[in-house]
């Protein structure tokens, strides 16, 4: 089935301050997260998987290969594979996030 509502993909509690819906293709896993004033920062990691981060509402703080920026609304931030990166949360936010190839450890809907 093409067309899914995200609203009625179950929401996951990861971590303290994060709920996120994910959504598996063939290619990618697109995580749709709400995230919480004062939410748990995302330790610095790496993963095989390309992830792009798309700021919807909200600001957050993210650091990749050590350089810093500020992401707010509208901003964009290419995480290459393998790359340590940490993400700091400044106030409440909304966001999409996209790994290539799928990050199946995710538990969420599979539309392959």
């Amino acid at each position: 089935m093409p067309f899914h509502d995200i609203a009625a993909v179950i929401e996951k509690d990861i971590m303290p301050g994060w709920k996120g819906r994910f959504v598996h293709a063939e290619q990618t896993t697109t995580a749709y997260w709400e995230i919480a004033a004062g939410a748990a920062p995302v330790p610095e990691h790496d993963h095989p998987q390309e992830e792009i981060w798309h700021v919807l509402e909200g600001e957050l703080e993210v650091t990749i290969a050590g350089e810093t920026q500020h992401a707010g609304p509208g901003a964009i931030a290419v995480v290459p594979p393998s790359t340590l990166h940490s993400v700091r949360v400044l106030s409440a936010c909304r966001a999409i996030v996209v790994d290539s190839p799928t990050r199946d450890e995710l538990a969420g809907v599979d539309i392959r």
